[in-house]
């Protein structure tokens, strides 16, 4: 398999997918380590470290593109962005130490909207999910 970062345009420190594991026409598996290192810990929250919501949610967006750059070779060149996020659900705290499953199940395209299911889990117990909509943007071009 690829690596992440010969698939994806993010880079460190806002890279939320170390490895991925599996992928299939619909459907990808990544993984991503939670070190106690990490940049968003130092004010989320001090002495109580929890990863923003806001991250697992974009370790899911990162997922669905990668799931798109590697099975959908219609796709045309440009950046992802997600477009609608909805049914967005928090059941976990993530902590440093827990190892993210992340999944994006691809649903299908509408036009130029490609929707998608995507979830977290800390071993078998679901952290997070939604459902989000993204496109793909020329580089030069705003949303």
């Amino acid at each position: 398999m690829k690596q992440v970062t010969d698939i994806l345009p993010h880079r460190p420190p806002f890279l939320f997918i170390d490895e991925i594991v599996s992928a299939t026409d619909t459907f990808i598996l990544a993984k991503r380590k939670i070190r106690a290192d990490e940049f968003f810990f130092q004010g989320h929250y001090p002495g109580n470290p929890v990863l923003p919501g806001v991250l697992l949610c974009e370790a899911m967006f990162q997922a669905g593109a990668a799931l798109l750059a590697l099975k959908l070779p219609e796709m045309p060149e440009g950046i992802p962005a997600v477009t609608r996020v909805n049914n967005v659900k928090f059941k976990k705290l993530v902590r440093p130490g827990d190892e993210l499953q992340i999944e994006a199940q691809f649903l299908e395209k509408i036009a130029n909207a490609y929707l998608f299911k995507g979830k977290i889990r800390v071993g078998e117990t679901i952290a997070a999910a939604c459902d989000f909509t993204c496109t793909v943007v020329d580089e030069k071009d705003k949303l």
